[in-house]
């Protein structure tokens, strides 16, 4: 069964907060897709993982970049699972009709944006009604904790 992670961003920007996330799903050997509500911000996500720390990389491609299947964190604003991704990152509020194909699924929303958490609620009561697991987590002072609900 899918396992639903809500990560609720409070002390960073989703550019800050997503690598960080990629990089541990990377670590376990795993896929993931990022879904981001625009092409617009799927070229400003792709931009920033060039850039957001010198001493790393995270293999990444676009639709730009073509073959899907060959890179392991594939960023996209249409609905679709072309690497056979493990985990998928929900961004700027992006829906995906696909959440019971992947094993993971992280809805990140901003904790600043009164639409994103009312948004969060509503994804939050569909979840939970078609009975996948489910845990929240939160920024903090020392990084993410979870937090019972």
């Amino acid at each position: 069964m899918t396992e639903i992670r809500f990560y609720h961003l409070t002390r960073s920007s989703l550019e800050q907060a997503l690598p960080e996330l990629l990089e541990k799903t990377l670590l376990r050997g795993w896929k993931a897709v990022v879904m981001a509500g625009s092409p617009e911000r799927v070229e400003a996500i792709t931009q920033h993982l060039w850039t957001y720390r010198p001493e790393s990389f995270l293999p990444h491609g676009n639709a730009k970049d073509g073959n899907a299947a060959m890179h392991p964190i594939w960023i996209t604003h249409i609905d679709e699972r072309l690497n056979e991704a493990e985990v998928l990152f929900l961004t700027d509020m992006a829906k995906s009709e696909l959440v019971g194909s992947y094993q993971r699924v992280c809805e990140i929303f901003d904790g600043n944006d009164e639409s994103s958490i009312v948004e969060a609620r509503v994804r939050w009561k569909e979840y939970k009604a078609a009975g996948y697991e489910m845990s929240y987590w939160q920024q903090g002072e020392r990084g993410w904790a979870e937090v019972a609900i």
